[in-house]
């Protein structure tokens, strides 16, 4: 779904273990890395797109997972005009996320990225939490700040470490 502005109406998964190291996948056939996410379907809820897309890219269900928190806004980043299809209606020029905090419970082996006839990642491994901002591309480097700088709050203090770039204590000076 797109919405009145050009945005895609998506989520965003930032999958945890108890060591507070999150899930980061590498998309099938391209040098990327990236947090599982993907688009609402009309007349389907955030939670339950979130749970489809979980089981679509990572073959984990809700008994595999618990659900941490969400951010409470939506987050916006635009797309590099290079990659809107301007002869796609209705036109999407970015995405509009809302993000889930989950925390694996199920062994690792729970995990399998062929669960969907199109699968999207080909391989994955476990990352410091504040690692995808470093290396997710340049265009979703805010979005990822933002939701693991307001979902890291939910987390134990000891399995979080402090963000490198001060941007935790940049927003909570602006609070």
């Amino acid at each position: 779904m797109i919405d009145s502005k050009g945005y895609r109406l998506n989520v965003g998964i930032i999958l945890c273990n108890d060591a507070g190291s999150v899930f980061w996948a590498r998309r099938i056939g391209m040098r990327s890395w990236q947090f599982p996410q993907g688009g609402i379907k009309p007349k389907e809820n955030p939670e339950a797109a979130m749970f489809r897309e979980l089981y679509e890219e990572t073959g984990l269900t809700h008994d595999d997972v618990d659900i941490i928190g969400r951010t409470r806004d939506w987050l916006h980043y635009r797309l590099p005009s290079r990659y809107i299809r301007r002869h796609s209606l209705p036109l999407c020029i970015g995405q509009k996320q809302l993000w889930f905090l989950l925390r694996l419970r199920a062994l690792e082996d729970r995990i399998r990225l062929d669960r969907s006839s199109r699968p999207e990642f080909d391989d994955w491994r476990w990352v410091d939490y504040w690692h995808p901002v470093r290396e997710v591309v340049y265009f979703k480097k805010e979005v990822y700040r933002k939701a693991l700088a307001e979902l890291g709050r939910l987390l134990t203090s000891d399995a979080v470490p402090i963000d490198p770039s001060g941007y935790l204590t940049r927003q909570e000076d602006s609070l």
